[in-house]
């Protein structure tokens, strides 16, 4: 057990030592994401796709055990926006340990406004109002990496899925297969997974092959089933 411990707080320590960056992307069971982690000098800061702060803390994950990843408490310096500070900002995350956290404020687009703006050193831009309404509100790009999601016209069980992290491409199973597979996650870069269809009633639905926790280009994905 000691060594387990000590495992997962080394691979934490080794996460801090890249500064801002995205570190891994939770998707659930059907395949929608739903969080976007960002790896800060000292902690993490977990998004929703639509740039709204979820939580922050020091994140743990272990590559030995699948489904092992856990947020403690920052013991560091946390600041929060105050009742002085505009309307967008307030009660939110000003800064955690060394890294700033910016908004969009109040007089930006009405479309941005109250969306996390910048996390250190990387901007934060979004799908406009105008845009594929299958896109619209949610994270374009975090720095230099581009977020690419299914469209509007895309098959009903990918649209609005996330389709591409930076180099990294995403495939789902389509409205076309199994009712126990559609939607579910097919493939991370060239990293496949398959599930129990409706005809293995003993495990319907679960992950066949495949691991909930993948490293692919550098970004851990975890499918939360």
């Amino acid at each position: 057990m000691k060594y387990f411990i000590t495992s997962v707080l080394v691979f934490s320590l080794c996460l801090h030592s890249f500064g801002q960056r995205i570190s891994k992307v939770s998707l659930t069971a059907s395949g929608t994401t739903e969080m976007i982690a960002i790896q800060t000098d000292d902690a993490v800061i977990n998004l929703s796709p639509e740039g709204v702060v979820i939580n922050y803390g020091v994140e743990y994950i272990s590559e030995r055990l699948t489904n092992y990843s856990r947020i403690e408490p920052f013991n560091g310096r946390i600041d929060m926006f105050t009742n002085f500070d505009d309307k967008e900002f307030r009660g939110k995350l000003k800064y955690l340990g060394k890294t700033p956290v910016t908004y969009y404020a109040s007089y930006d687009q009405e479309g941005l406004r109250g969306k996390v703006k910048t996390i250190g050193g990387l901007g934060i831009s979004y799908y406009m109002p105008y845009e594929d309404e299958a896109l619209r509100g949610k994270i374009k790009s975090i720095g230099n990496t581009a977020l690419g999601y299914f469209s509007a016209f895309d098959n009903v069980a990918l649209k609005g899925k996330l389709k591409t992290l930076g180099i990294t491409e995403l495939n789902y199973y389509s409205s076309f297969e199994d009712k126990a597979i559609r939607g579910k996650i097919k493939s991370i870069g060239q990293v496949s997974f398959t599930f129990y269809t409706s005809f293995d009633t003993r495990y319907v639905g679960s992950m066949k092959t495949g691991s909930q926790l993948q490293n692919v280009n550098g970004v851990y994905y975890f499918i939360k089933l």
